[in-house]
This record gives structure tokens, sequence and C-alpha cells, in this order.
């Protein structure tokens, strides 16, 4: 989006006379997010040209609703969110960093911020339309993975194929809540006083269970804080974990089979495809829930 369009967004919203400054444009989904100067005040405009891309706005809304800590919204309208500027005096939250990912204290912070998400968010889940990243794992989808990461032969392709609607139906069975699906250092904020920490960015918030968000921080932060997220968290299902062995590399080449170039942050999961592990992952599900007819 154009200067011009960010300062009638900002007029929309009462704020005469603002500059507006570009820090970052994302042309594949339609976001630019614009530092706004008016006087001695800061803040941080998010401008959404794609209607998909819109959903974070009602994201905000969401979560406060129903008392989980953002970000302050200050401003918001059809297509863009005014927020409190992290690099401004005023603002109580700072930029996470790399440093804090070895921090058990920000990891035991982190831990209560996911706790109060999938608490709360359960019956949000129920009641809102969002998207679930498993829903990608479709017969359509995984034949599409095949072709694009030129693994046809691989045997698990066989194997998922066969047991497609028992895989579905396991992770439908699932508990949803609502999930963040994103963290990574460059979402994190952390309280100046040392207080608190949270994540932002809601663009890929959705429905879904747990454990996934709990794999997704765990894999980012150090040994240490590691640790200390899952002891502060507290207990996860170990059906949701088992499922996620082999849902996550799923929906992960997924997406990543969507972009033009094949990211690095795939790299696992295809490699998981060739070696057996994504294989060894569907037959212990497969023996698992074997075991549970037999009890049955």
């Amino acid at each position: 989006m154009k200067k011009s369009t960010a300062k009638a967004e900002l007029r929309r919203m009462g704020l005469q006379r603002a500059r507006a400054s570009l820090i970052q444009k994302k042309e594949r989904t339609g976001v630019s997010v614009w530092r706004v100067r008016r006087g001695s005040a800061r803040y941080v405009l998010k401008l959404f040209s794609l209607p998909e891309s819109r959903r974070e706005i009602e994201n905000y809304r969401i979560l406060g609703a129903i008392g989980v800590p953002t970000l302050r919204v200050l401003g918001q309208s059809e297509r863009a969110l005014l927020l409190e500027d992290m690099k401004s005096v005023a603002c109580p939250w700072r930029l996470g960093t790399e440093e804090d990912l070895q921090s058990p204290v920000v990891a035991r912070q982190l831990a209560a911020w996911y706790r109060a998400l999938h608490g709360n968010g359960q019956p949000a889940a129920r009641a809102q339309s969002l998207y679930a990243e498993t829903d990608c794992i479709t017969r359509e989808n995984i034949r599409f993975m095949q072709t694009k990461t030129e693994t046809a032969d691989a045997p698990v392709w066989g194997l998922i194929e066969a047991h497609l609607a028992q895989i579905q139906a396991a992770v439908a069975a699932l508990p949803r809540t609502l999930t963040y699906n994103d963290f990574d250092v460059p979402n994190l904020a952390v309280a100046k006083d040392g207080t608190a920490a949270l994540v932002y960015d809601y663009d890929n918030l959705g429905c879904g269970y747990a454990y996934a968000d709990i794999r997704n921080v765990c894999y980012c932060l150090g040994e240490e804080a590691k640790a200390v997220f899952l002891a502060a968290y507290g207990d996860f299902s170990s059906a949701e974990a088992m499922i996620d062995r082999l849902a996550d590399p799923l929906t992960t080449l997924f997406h990543a089979c969507n972009r033009w170039n094949f990211p690095s942050w795939a790299q696992d999961p295809l490699e998981q495809i060739k070696n057996g592990a994504l294989e060894q992952a569907v037959t212990a599900f497969l023996a698992s829930i074997s075991w549970k007819a037999e009890q049955t």
C-alpha cells in the first residue's frame, strides 16, 4: 500500500497530520507495517490490502475478549490496525531477542501466556470460524506434495493414503482450542519491567490442538529454557504429541510446497520423507489405534 493510503487510514482513526514511514512490506500476504509519529507520540500501523489477511484485526478482538494479553490496540478500521510502538519509551513492551530464547524467566512467562491462550481459547475455537492448519491433510494435497517434492516413490505416501481416513479422524477428534502457530523471536515481546512476555502478530492464529504450539515453542528455546517452559506449562496430551509427529511434517510441507522457492525451514520434514522417520511416525500411530481397538 502507498503512503497516501496509510495516511488516509490514520485520518479515519483521528490522527491528523501524522507522519508515516514504511517499516516492512510483504507482497505475498499484502501486509505493510508503518511507523507513525505525531508530535512526541509513536505508533505502529498495520495495513492489510488483501481480504484474507484482515483476519488479524478480528483475531486481536477475539484475544481481547477472552482475556489473553496482546499489544494494546489504539485504533482500527476495516483494513488497518493501530498498535503501540515497542520502540517508544512509553510502551511497556520491548522487542524480544535471541538471548530471551535462552532465558528461563522469559520461558516461564511464555508458558503463562500459552496457558491463557489454550485454556481460555476452547470456547472461542468452537464459536469462531477459524482456519485449522491440519485441514490441509487431504488426499489431493498429499498427492500435490508428492509431486512438488519429487518423492512419490517414498513408501510413506502409500501408507498415508491407505490410512488417510483414520489419520483425519484422529486429528479431528482432538480437543480444539486457539493456537498461535507461528512462534519465533521476531514475534516475541517482553515486558520492560521483566514481569511478562507474549507473542504478537496474529495472522496465523487458528484453531487446533495445544501440543502443536508447545512443540513450536520448544523447538526455538534453549535447553534450560525449554525445560522451564514445559514444567511451567504443565501436563499436555500424549495423544496429541503422537499425532503431531505425523501431522506437523505434513502441514509444514504443504505450506512449503505452496511457496515459489522451497524454504529452508521445511528441509527437516522433507528429510523425514526420505529417511523413513515420517513412515515410523505413521506406523507408531497406526499401532496405537490398533491397540486401543483391541482393548475395547
